[in-house]
């Protein structure tokens, strides 16, 4: 059985974040370590600390099976298609084949917390098929339950902190936002692990919080007071539209906000820690990082 790692989408804001920690902070030997990409050409520096760099596109079996060949443990970090017309569902179905074919003998996957049927999130689905695809594999598999990064508040931030108001349908919802990189440090740390069994891990930030809760806070970080207004989803929407976002992206933008409403997303759990052995960031500790960031 080989020990080689193999990260797919390596070239994106995670999986390279997931293959510095498997060089820097697990010191992985290089040599164990395929990165896998649509355009290897990005992983110049890469290939040049001595990471074995594969072509891997996701609408194409055959190159999925090629780039998987020789790796034991294959980390499939989810695509960024969002056209929710099946089409990640389908490359993901695709990268699933291919590791059976390839002989992978553990699978390891990034997916969204309770993606099962009845998420308000448009893009669960996707998730959830991924999962099931899975399981029916036969292959041991690792599904990490990547909650909202805390990155994704550049997304509405900035302009609640420019304007005074922060446009929300999520009501007393909550949700633990965690540090991307706290994500990629206990992904890769699962990634190497050498762990047999099949299971699955939900990766939160370590305190959930309300749109109230974190506008208060970023009042005291910033010193710009944010008045929450709380619309109904079809407000939400209009408005995102209205500001700009595409006509196709508004929707699920604002099921975000459904599902944080929803509860399904308030969840606090120690994965993080468990898995890389460091303390997640605290939202309070992202705010003041990128303070000029999200004010400007």
């Amino acid at each position: 059985m080989t020990d080689t790692l193999l990260v797919t989408g390596a070239s994106g804001q995670l999986g390279r974040g997931v293959v510095d920690h498997l060089l820097d902070t697990l010191k992985v030997p290089p040599a164990r370590i395929i990165a896998a990409t649509r355009n290897p050409e990005n992983l110049a520096e890469l290939a040049a600390r001595g990471v074995i760099i594969r072509q891997a596109d996701f609408d194409d079996t055959a190159s999925l099976v090629e780039a998987f060949k020789g790796a034991g443990r294959v980390l499939i970090i989810s695509t960024g298609e969002l056209d929710l017309g099946g089409k990640r569902l389908k490359q993901h179905e695709n990268a699933v084949a291919a590791a059976r074919q390839a002989g992978v003998s553990h699978l390891l996957y990034t997916s969204m917390p309770n993606p099962e049927p009845g998420s308000p999130v448009l893009f669960a689905g996707d998730h959830y098929g991924t999962e099931q695809a899975i399981k029916a594999s036969g292959i041991p598999y690792t599904i990490f339950r990547n909650g909202w990064y805390q990155e994704n508040l550049f997304m509405s931030l900035p302009h609640a902190i420019a304007s005074g108001h922060w446009y929300t349908s999520a009501a007393d919802g909550r949700i633990a936002h965690g540090a991307r990189d706290d994500m990629a440090a206990a992904i890769a740390a699962g990634l190497a692990s050498g762990a047999s069994e099949s299971t699955t891990y939900t990766l939160t930030g370590p305190q959930a919080h309300t749109v109230a809760e974190i506008a208060a806070l970023v009042t005291d970080v910033t010193g710009k007071p944010i008045e929450v207004v709380q619309l109904s989803d079809e407000a939400l929407t209009e408005g995102l539209k209205a500001a700009g976002v595409p006509e196709g992206f508004a929707p699920i933008v604002t099921s975000f906000d459904t599902n944080t409403r929803s509860g399904r997303i308030g969840m606090v759990t120690d994965a993080i820690e468990t898995l890389s052995g460091r303390k997640p960031q605290s939202l309070k500790q992202f705010l003041e990082a990128n303070k000029a960031a999200l004010a400007s």
